[in-house]
């Protein structure tokens, strides 16, 4: 086939699979209507709530496969792409159609992975880490930081926030930035508006973490993917790229220092979670260990945060939905990455990571694509990221420190300390 027909094809097989996607809307489709938060705690949060789903029919979705694959042909990286795109995008349907059964958690975990699927190092898994950061909190708990930040801004103030951050970075393109009613969390973010939920109140961390997390990674990912007229998919969310997006998104936070230990407490909470209700918690359980866990926090947010674990899935346990730990895992590789690309020299990669929704295991693929001129650069960058002088040096000193014995540093430092007497300053 020459170039210019294969190209073609390309962009074609592409356009076929973001049709494919436009109706397999995984998180609008879990969401559960506020009426079964008011009427869990009304009930003493004893008993549980009774979720229904819509149905789902795939029928059109796996049309659209069909008459992809039917264009997939070879051993080509770019090939291997599209299959594995379309594989994951007929999971998720499957996934849809498999809410409130056990089946629910087979598909959830071919997307997402569980918490004790080994790790990029293969030497640690997903709980591990969520229970060694948690330890490391713990010990950190004598420390005063300051009293917490109260959460007293309220929702029309934070979308005065976000409405200016979005027309900064994206002028007429900007989404549209509504309070509303019914949400199924404080915020949501997409490429054409964001929502907030009217009564939600939020700190300044919160409105900072939401600006870096939701409007310069989730709404710039998802505009430059709509630049790239001939690699749709590129523009389309699918559960493939969900490790990766969360984990830039995080990385946003922590690059800008919008992150802060609640935050990653929270985080590392999910993992935990989520291995419990596996193991059988129900939904009552978990509302009970996050109410125990903050409640400062109060028993809306408990629910909210059990609410995410058991969104399509069986309440009564075993059955969760394992997004949420691909926060920490998506973080670990998106830092890493980041850290190879500058010791590698290859910081052309660095732009490729924001030209739409995609993996970082599919960059080799985006080279191969820019290469032949379908993948174009990203329009929208977020500002740690287009200033790059703070994002390289800090990414350089990261890998230096990645090279050195740092057991035998911190042998010598907890000797130091040893010797220390403890200082309570006035």
């Amino acid at each position: 086939m020459n170039p210019t027909d294969n190209k073609a094809r390309i962009s074609a097989v592409s356009d076929l699979l973001y049709q494919a996607t436009r109706r397999v809307r995984i998180l609008k489709h879990l969401a559960w209507p506020q009426s079964h938060r008011r009427a869990f705690l009304k009930d003493n949060a004893l008993k549980l709530p009774a979720i229904e789903y819509p149905k789902f029919d795939p029928g059109e979705t796996f049309d659209f496969l069909a008459q992809a694959r039917r264009l997939i042909h070879g051993d080509s990286l770019v090939d291997a792409w599209l299959e594995d795109t379309a594989e994951r995008i007929e999971t998720s349907a499957r996934l849809l159609c498999a809410c409130g059964t056990n089946e629910f958690l087979e598909h959830s975990s071919r997307l997402y992975g569980t918490p004790k699927k080994m790790l990029m190092d293969e030497n640690s898994t997903p709980l591990e880490l969520a229970i060694s950061l948690n330890k490391l909190f713990d010990s950190l708990a004598h420390v005063d930081v300051g009293a917490p930040a109260p959460a007293c801004y309220l929702a029309d103030y934070v979308a005065g926030r976000m409405r200016d951050a979005a027309v900064g970075m994206f002028g007429q393109s900007a989404p549209e930035v509504l309070v509303v009613d019914e949400l199924s969390a404080n915020a949501l973010a997409g490429p054409k508006r964001i929502r907030i939920r009217r009564g939600a109140q939020f700190s300044d961390k919160d409105i900072a973490q939401l600006i870096n997390h939701e409007v310069y990674i989730h709404v710039a990912t998802s505009l430059n993917g709509m630049e790239q007229t001939e690699l749709k998919i590129l523009g389309s969310s699918n559960a493939g790229t969900t490790k990766t997006q969360e984990g830039l998104a995080v990385f946003a936070e922590f690059i800008s220092g919008s992150m802060d230990i609640d935050r990653f407490r929270r985080l590392a909470d999910r993992v935990v979670v989520t291995q419990m209700a596996i193991e059988g918690a129900s939904f009552v359980d978990v509302y009970r260990y996050f109410l125990e866990r903050a409640p400062e926090t109060g028993a809306n947010q408990a629910f909210e945060n059990a609410r995410r674990v058991f969104r399509g899935g069986t309440l009564s346990g075993g059955v969760p939905f394992t997004k949420d730990i691909v926060y920490l895992d998506g973080l670990l590789r998106v830092h890493n990455f980041l850290r190879t690309v500058v010791t590698a020299g290859r910081s052309d990669c660095l732009q490729l990571l924001f030209c739409g929704k995609l993996d970082i295991e599919n960059i080799p693929v985006l080279c191969e694509l820019a290469g032949m001129g379908l993948c174009r650069p990203p329009k929208y960058l977020p500002p740690w990221a287009s200033d790059r002088r703070f994002l390289l040096s800090y990414l350089a000193y990261s890998s230096f420190l990645n090279s050195i014995d740092l057991n035998a540093v911190r042998k010598h430092y907890d000797g130091l300390l040893e010797n220390s007497p403890v200082v309570d300053f006035p």
